[in-house]
């Protein structure tokens, strides 16, 4: 009787290392995407430089008015005429009766856009305004 020779079965093998790849090549992707479809609230700006730069510190309600290149005006990234700005600020800062209030401007924006916001929040009794600024390197 002839005897066939039997073939070795190869044991299946899983290789990780291109799992590895293909799963951080998808982790990439989804981050990339989540950064890019959540939109940012308001308009983009460029800080201007200081040499003395601070961190405001404060238990107080912070409210960010942001000021534009065009003499644009922002309040939590929603476009606010300068006579509604305080009411606005009022509004964002609820019941809260410190209110500290952070102007975030570009360096483009006009002065005169800066003093009018600064006028009417002043007028208004709301004093506690910082301005905010990058570190000079």
């Amino acid at each position: 009787m002839r005897q066939w020779q039997q073939t070795q079965r190869k044991k299946a093998r899983i290789e990780i290392i291109p799992m590895i790849d293909v799963m951080m090549f998808l982790l990439v992707f989804f981050v990339l995407i989540s950064v890019n479809v959540i939109p940012a609230l308001g308009i983009k700006t460029e800080q201007p430089n200081s040499s003395q730069v601070q961190q405001l510190k404060t238990k107080d309600i912070q409210v960010v008015i942001t000021l534009g290149k065009e003499n644009v005006i922002q309040v939590d990234g929603k476009d606010i005429e300068l006579s509604n700005l305080a009411s606005a600020v009022r509004l964002k800062a609820g019941q809260a009766d410190q209110i500290a209030i952070i102007v975030n401007s570009d360096k483009g924006a006009e002065v005169q856009t800066l003093v009018d916001v600064m006028d009417e929040l002043k007028k208004s009794g709301l004093a506690k305004v910082s301005l905010a600024a990058r570190e000079r390197k």
